[in-house]
């Protein structure tokens, strides 16, 4: 990974083409290697709902949502262990995480043609110290983020693959979310769409 620039977005920093072609279709196989051992799933929310994102974990920990709310959980909800966090992506923590212990969770999220993600804070972590870092990698999204309280003013960019968002110090807590993707902009997935990784420190 070569960070040449960086952008900043109410307060989160972005560095845009941060991850060269080639890297991105490497992380793209990794991501199917974690799916094979984790299939993607689609929880529910608190009040019941489908989500429209599809969603898997790799790492100590993934993440999990039902009628019970959401949380970190071990397994896959078959039972299975999750899979090991691929190195192609622990290398893009070690470059932008400050420092930070290394990542116990990797979300992987993927956006169909019409998934978007509202506003919500990543706060079921135990320390707030550290940064959330999170790859983009398919079709464009936009990004929204705002302040540490719900509404008020909100600022927007768009997120091309290969770009990497971190969210630290007084952005940690920031209310943020996709509003939309842009099916169909990138040739990285054959059948469109697009990859979030997260990658958190839980505990």
């Amino acid at each position: 990974m070569e960070i040449t620039q960086k952008v900043q977005v109410g307060g989160a920093v972005v560095y845009p083409g941060a991850l060269s072609r080639d890297a991105q279709m490497a992380m793209v196989e990794d991501v199917r290697g974690i799916a094979r051992a984790a299939p993607f799933f689609s929880p529910l929310t608190p009040w019941g709902k489908p989500m429209r994102v599809r969603m898997t974990s790799a790492g100590r920990f993934g993440w999990w949502s039902d009628r019970k709310g959401y949380r970190y959980i071990p397994t896959h909800p078959s039972g299975s262990a999750w899979p090991a966090i691929p190195g192609s992506i622990l290398a893009v923590w070690d470059a932008v995480a400050d420092a930070a212990p290394p990542p116990e969770c990797c979300l992987v999220n993927y956006y169909c043609e019409g998934a978007k993600m509202g506003l919500h804070q990543d706060k079921d972590e135990a320390n707030f110290a550290h940064p959330v870092v999170s790859i983009s990698l398919g079709d464009t999204a936009t990004f929204r983020i705002g302040g540490t309280e719900r509404g008020g003013k909100t600022q927007s960019i768009a997120l091309k693959s290969g770009d990497v968002l971190v969210m630290g110090g007084a952005t940690r807590l920031a209310y943020h979310g996709i509003d939309r993707i842009k099916f169909g902009s990138s040739p990285l997935l054959p059948d469109g769409g697009r990859i979030n990784l997260t990658l958190r420190v839980v505990t």
